[in-house]
């Protein structure tokens, strides 16, 4: 049987993994933000936003049930909104003002 420190390391490892792929789709999203900004796109498009929702529940294995999912996507999808309304802004460089509480742990 492994200990609590084992299952710890493993949680903190796999939420390194999560910050990287996170960051990784939300440069996607920034990417996609220009894009729509050049194509005079709006950057709510439900239609899409259900079609990922479909995606990520019908990829869902669990031991997290679909709603739990649905939120957790719900969240992703609106955090990326920001970053292609960001984009569609114009804002170059930073996807986003610095964030004040990540540079103060630093």
């Amino acid at each position: 049987m492994r200990d609590i420190e084992y299952w710890r390391r493993r949680i903190d490892e796999i939420d390194r993994q999560l910050v990287e792929l996170l960051n990784e789709r939300s440069q996607c999203a920034l990417e996609i933000g220009h894009l729509k900004k050049a194509l005079n796109q709006a950057a709510w498009q439900p239609e899409r936003e259900a079609e990922i929702l479909r995606n990520v529940v019908r990829a869902n294995p669990g031991p997290l049930d679909d709603a739990a999912i649905r939120r957790l996507f719900e969240r992703i999808i609106d955090e990326a909104r920001s970053l292609e309304r960001h984009a569609a802004e114009g804002w170059e460089g930073a996807a986003a003002p610095p964030n004040p509480q990540h540079d103060s742990q630093e």
